[in-house]
C-alpha cells in the first residue's frame, strides 16, 4: 500500500511539474490518503502482534 501512496506522489508531482494542476491534487489527494490507511493498519497490526505475544507469555 505504501508503494500505491509512493506511486501517486510521484505521479502527483511530475502533473504538478508539468501544469496539470487538478491531476496533480488528486492524486496527491489519493497518495495522502492511501499513506494515512497503510499507517492506521500499521497500528492495528501492532497492537494486535503486542497483545498476541503477552497472551502466548502468560
Amino acid at each position: 500500500m505504501l508503494k500505491l501512496a509512493l506511486f501517486f506522489l510521484v505521479v502527483s508531482l511530475v502533473a504538478g511539474l508539468f501544469g496539470f494542476g487538478g491531476i496533480a491534487s488528486a492524486s496527491a489527494g489519493m497518495a495522502k490518503i492511501l499513506f494515512f490507511i497503510a499507517i492506521m493498519l500499521f497500528v492495528v497490526f501492532l497492537v494486535v502482534a503486542l497483545l498476541a505475544g503477552r497472551a502466548v507469555m502468560k
